[in-house]
């Protein structure tokens, strides 16, 4: 399966505006889009992730589209038939394990980490497990994480640590993408910089080029 990460985008905000963004950056070249709205109930996130899967199949139909944290929320959207492809677990969420379960193996399912202890744990669920997400890149507002900033020289031991695809978060901006696909990520993950943009799809492009390289194959 050839999973594209290169430019990973996390949206903000449950409106209008957020559904556009996604589509606009899924045009762009985001190959994933991750639903991400911590202040939602089940039925609103349901609802948005809905609304953003329909957005995105029609912008690009080979992006993926991803639901933050909730795997319950993934498993309905499928049952109703929408273009989500998967979740992307927190260290405290679903065990992966009984995400793979309840969405089945052609699911894609992504794990936050950030430490090299993080990731070596997510190493051992290498076969039910699709990518990682390592960071903070910088200190953000957007999420309190308790970990420290790795910078790009942070990167390096974590990418060596595993066979997944590691995605880097957290504060990155296009200007940051070039030094860091030099330490081997396989993409990076953007909340503010997509989503604020004047134009998310033309961001998203500018990601893409600036990293290089073909998609990850997985």
């Amino acid at each position: 399966m050839t999973l594209d990460l290169r430019c990973y985008l996390v949206t903000s905000g449950t409106g209008r505006r957020t559904v556009e963004a996604a589509a606009a950056a899924a045009a762009g070249g985001a190959g994933m889009i991750q639903v991400r709205a911590k202040s939602a109930t089940a039925a609103e996130l349901l609802e948005l992730t809905c609304a953003v899967a329909s957005a995105v199949h029609q912008a690009q139909p080979a992006a993926r589209v991803v639901v933050d944290d909730r795997a319950d929320v993934a498993f309905a959207a499928r049952r109703l038939g929408a273009q989500v492809h998967g979740v992307h677990l927190g260290q405290e969420d679903l065990p992966v394990a009984a995400a793979r379960a309840l969405l089945g193996p052609e699911a894609i399912i992504g794990l936050t980490t950030g430490t090299i202890e993080t990731v070596r744990r997510a190493e051992e669920l290498h076969d039910l497990l699709d990518y990682v997400g390592a960071g903070p890149f910088r200190p953000t507002p957007t999420k309190e994480s308790g970990r420290q900033p790795l910078g790009t020289s942070g990167y390096r031991a974590l990418v060596a640590a595993t066979r997944l695809p590691v995605v880097a978060i957290g504060g990155i901006t296009v200007a940051d993408v070039a030094s860091l696909a030099r330490t081997g990520i396989a993409g990076v993950a953007l909340v503010r910089e997509i989503m604020d943009a004047d134009d998310p799809e033309l961001t998203a492009r500018e990601v893409v080029t600036a990293l290089g390289r073909p998609p990850a194959r997985r």
